[in-house]
């Protein structure tokens, strides 16, 4: 698991060396970077189910129509209004020219919208984020308590793990149905899980890596799915789980406060316990 977890990275390396990955600045604060610039056909909007057109334009002013695809798609869309609330993980369809169509569902309020892409011309992958307005009264609600347990049906997520700032940490989320782990997930994006992390005040990008894959010989599926993930500065942070089971994609959603970073590295073993420990309560 290891051993691909670790070519995962290296897969990742030019996503992570250019937004900062290793504790600076995450992705998805440019609406363009590294000559390539989010297009939107309109920036304000309607409530409802609308659908959303935008180009990645390219350097040479065109737009892009050859992708290398990670985490099996070409492009990942994500939008969440700006207090959080209202999260969507989309795959847009693209035509021959270069223009990517989705529906999304929208509340009144200011949304950001994020693509996660690497144009097959640069030499490594980017988050590009973007402004909307959604027209209406807008009722924005305050953050999520911290809580290590997100319920969703039948289905409850616990977090296991906590953010640490400028360090890779382990984040681990255990899957139950009615009260039973879930052994059963189904792969989703060339993995069991596939987790959003986004910084609250800015809605800053994170980079987050799964560990192992479905299919390595080591990675089972569920209950546990692990990850990686930086947080670029202290703070509080929003995750967001996707994972799939009979044949339907859930959202497990959590809000997760970074730990005390003054814990000495001579006690590494006793404060990743600690995180542990942390991560069920002072976190969430």
């Amino acid at each position: 698991m290891k051993n691909h977890s670790g070519h995962d990275h290296t897969h990742h390396a030019g996503h992570g060396n250019q937004t900062g990955h290793g504790g600076a600045r995450p992705g998805g604060l440019s609406v363009s970077e590294n000559g390539y610039t989010l297009e939107l056909d309109s920036t304000v909007l309607t409530a409802g189910v609308q659908p959303v057109s935008f180009r990645v334009i390219g350097p040479d002013g065109q737009a892009v129509t050859e992708f290398v695809p990670e985490h099996e798609k070409e492009l990942h869309f994500i939008a969440v209004r700006r207090d959080t609330a209202g999260f969507q993980h989309v795959h847009p369809v693209r035509d021959e020219k270069g223009t990517w169509s989705v529906e999304l569902a929208l509340e009144p309020g200011d949304w950001r919208l994020f693509t996660d892409v690497h144009p097959a011309a640069h030499d490594g992958s980017m988050t590009l984020g973007i402004d909307v307005a959604v027209s209406g009264p807008y009722d924005p609600q305050p953050l999520p308590e911290a809580t290590g347990t997100a319920r969703i049906g039948e289905y409850t997520v616990t977090l296991d793990g906590g953010l640490v700032p400028g360090e890779a940490s382990a984040l681990t989320l255990t899957v139950r149905r009615n009260g039973r782990p879930v052994t059963d997930l189904q792969p989703y994006l060339a993995a069991y899980g596939h987790l959003v992390a986004l910084r609250v005040g800015d809605l800053g990008y994170l980079h987050v890596h799964p560990e192992g894959a479905p299919g390595d010989g080591t990675t089972e599926p569920g209950p546990e799915i692990s990850f990686l993930a930086v947080a670029p500065s202290a703070g509080t942070y929003r995750l967001f789980l996707d994972f799939q089971h009979n044949d339907t994609v859930r959202t497990a959603e959590f809000t997760v406060r970074t730990t005390d970073v003054a814990t000495p590295p001579a006690a590494h073993g006793h404060s990743g316990h600690h995180h542990g420990h942390h991560a069920q309560h002072a976190h969430h």
